[in-house]
């Protein structure tokens, strides 16, 4: 049941790194933007283990490489839009070479940072950051999942990449929801059409699932927040008893989330897939909802999509 307040995912990352600060070894740092990442929290409780690298993203990877490995747990917050993009180089050699205990929390990704536009819109970051070796990827749907990310990320030895968003979403998941990194969850049980989403698609592909049964298709609804690793047993699971599957993400078609579940399809179920996502252009200045709507993220292209990939199950 989607919850009538709305919170960001940030929110959650900010909170979490509050409870997270109690244990010396936490470390946070940000580029200047210790307010709209909410790391603001921690600096004025903690602020002896807060640093302000100014506008040097790739200064400040390497200071928290360096940190990580002396033995703290560094947790590094920009906007996905620098991290990982001004600062690749120092993520793949000082942190994912040297598996260094790093944790780069990105926000305001995507489409939904609006009017910023397309120069602060990333939606190539997941791609960049699967394809790094010792990388996990972590894409929260909502404030409460995004606490247990961080958290539970603290606990994760080696490098991992959050994706977080600035704008206010719906809670549709609560303290006691199961969330373990790497494993994906059912949100809804179905047999007729898996739908495979992360991060703000989730509570899209619900509201979808909600509108496909009163046609009386059944939609199974996989919550699939880590997209490295990925949960290859449910994703196999699931695409067997349905037999076609449709992914939905606020990214690029290339490299995210479809990607990553084509390849599993591909080597051990091969299935109708159709991908709800960005066709492979830039983003543009506008606000939030209008954007998506123009790039086909809403819970209407994913009822599309699940009617199209049921055809093409049909006729295969």
């Amino acid at each position: 049941m989607i919850n009538k307040e709305l919170k960001s995912t940030r929110q959650g990352y900010g909170e979490a790194l509050l409870d997270l600060g109690t244990e010396n070894k936490i470390v946070v740092l940000t580029a200047d933007l210790a307010e709209s990442t909410k790391t603001n929290l921690f600096a004025k409780k903690y602020p002896e283990r807060f640093f302000q690298s100014g506008v040097a993203e790739a200064n400040m990877i390497g200071m928290a490489a360096g940190l990580a490995l002396s033995g703290k747990i560094s947790f590094v917050s920009s906007f996905a839009a620098f991290i990982p993009n001004r600062a690749l180089d120092q993520i793949r050699v000082s942190v994912c070479y040297n598996n260094a205990n790093v944790k780069l929390a990105s926000t305001h990704a995507g489409l939904t940072v609006g009017e910023d536009g397309a120069t602060h819109q990333a939606l190539e970051d997941i791609a960049i950051m699967r394809s790094l070796p010792n990388m996990t990827v972590v894409v929260p749907c909502d404030y409460e999942e995004a606490k247990k990310a961080t958290i539970q990320t603290a606990n994760l030895k080696g490098p991992v990449y959050l994706r977080l968003g600035r704008n206010n979403l719906p809670i549709i998941t609560g303290e006691r929801t199961p969330f373990h990194i790497g494993k994906a969850e059912y949100f809804k049980k179905g047999e007729d059409v898996t739908i495979i989403a992360c991060g703000i698609m989730v509570s899209k592909a619900m509201q979808a699932a909600e509108e496909l049964l009163k046609e009386n298709i059944h939609a199974e609804v996989i919550n699939c927040h880590t997209i490295k690793p990925i949960d290859f047993e449910k994703i196999i699971n699931s695409s067997k008893k349905t037999g076609c599957v449709v992914t939905a993400e606020e990214h690029q078609k290339f490299g995210g989330l479809g990607s990553a579940v084509s390849e599993i399809l591909a080597k051990s179920n091969p299935v109708p897939v159709e991908f709800v996502a960005v066709n492979d252009v830039f983003g543009e200045s506008g606000k939030s909802d209008e954007l998506l709507e123009k790039h086909s993220l809403t819970s209407q292209a994913i009822i599309l999509a699940a009617k199209k990939v049921m055809k093409r199950k049909k006729n295969k």
